[in-house]
């Protein structure tokens, strides 16, 4: 646990979940409800967070909310995202859950955060405690970054946004550090910047990612955590959830 002044500075957990997950090709099944090394992957995120000793741990439900509320029971908060409007909006349901004591927030999507060390979510915690910048964000470095969010870094390396695939240019795509979805805020922040989160003139959808460069054309301080070559997966095709089994049953079955 993190101690700063003698106590643990509160933070709760939220989990984004709502989503459908059409690119799964499942008409029943929310996706973080598909299994990998045996065990749904929001079950996994759970326990996780609730060894990282994140507090209350809030999930977003939406498609398929009831058979994740079995799965899970009062183990966690639900805020409800009837509509799926994006990332920033279902964080925006959530904080209505976060109770006033709380400082900081972590905020992960519940389809790849299945497989974090909880030693790196205590870490990530602990340097946000101790620095207690605007927002701490997890990088980490990949072999194949296409499709993922490109770290834009200044020429003192301080990040200034994260730059999504299809608007990076031809050298931020050679860029292998990116962004795995893992940030904690201050709660005060959140508050201040969630409800400027501008609607995608092409989706419709308000992002999480755009936080970071709201706060950074803001002067707000933002901070990083570099997770290295961490084992990651986002689970968004079968193809990819094929992946992320083989990454697991590596880890639950480590090569002697």
């Amino acid at each position: 646990m993190v101690f700063v002044d003698s106590y643990r500075i509160p933070a709760a957990a939220i989990i984004l979940a709502a989503g459908k997950g059409t690119r799964m090709n499942s008409q029943k099944h929310n996706k973080v409800m598909l299994p990998v090394g045996g065990k749904p992957m929001i079950e996994r995120s759970v326990e996780i967070i609730e060894q990282a000793g994140f507090s209350p741990i809030i999930l977003v439900v939406g498609f398929g909310k009831e058979e994740i509320q079995d799965l899970l029971k009062n183990r966690v908060l639900y805020a409800v995202q009837d509509d799926q409007l994006g990332t920033a909006h279902a964080a925006q349901q959530a904080m209505k859950l976060v109770p006033d004591h709380i400082h900081n927030v972590l905020i992960v999507y519940g389809d790849d955060s299945y497989n974090y060390p909880v030693d790196l979510l205590k870490q990530l915690d602990a340097r946000h405690a101790k620095t207690n910048p605007a927002v701490t964000m997890l990088t980490i470095t990949v072999d194949n970054p296409f499709g993922l969010g490109r770290i834009i870094r200044d020429s003192h390396g301080t990040i200034v946004r994260i730059q999504e695939e299809k608007d990076a240019t031809d050298e931020e795509r050679k860029i292998t550090e990116i962004n795995p979805t893992c940030w904690i805020f201050q709660k005060s922040f959140l508050m201040r910047y969630l409800p400027k989160v501008v609607k995608s003139p092409v989706t419709g959808e308000y992002y999480l990612v755009d936080l970071v460069r709201l706060g950074a054309n803001a002067g707000e301080r933002i901070e990083s955590v570099y997770g290295g070559n961490l084992p990651w997966r986002g689970v968004n095709r079968p193809e990819e959830l094929e992946e992320a089994e083989k990454m697991i049953q590596r880890d639950l079955n480590p090569s002697p």
